[in-house]
């Protein structure tokens, strides 16, 4: 019997404050990548695609003290790499 590996969806942003949002809102934060210019790419489930809608929208809400919280940690990821 053969198992198909099943291939994961992801959701890629390079907006630090988007990335925030969805960081802050609690959304699970997979990777960050650098490509070869070194901008970061903020890496999420695919789940987040629809989510960020909202938040370019103007229809998102997050706690304030996480989403300074997430812009925080997500700068300390950045300047890591």
């Amino acid at each position: 019997m053969e198992e198909k590996m099943k291939t994961m969806e992801i959701y890629k942003t390079r907006d630090l404050f988007e990335a925030a949002f969805l960081y802050g809102s609690h959304h699970n934060l997979i990777r960050v990548d650098q490509d070869d210019d070194e901008r970061c790419w903020f890496v999420f489930d695919d789940e987040c695609k629809s989510i960020a809608l909202t938040y370019w929208q103007g229809r998102a809400t997050v706690n304030a003290k996480d989403y300074s919280d997430a812009i925080r940690t997500l700068k300390d990821i950045i300047f890591s790499h």
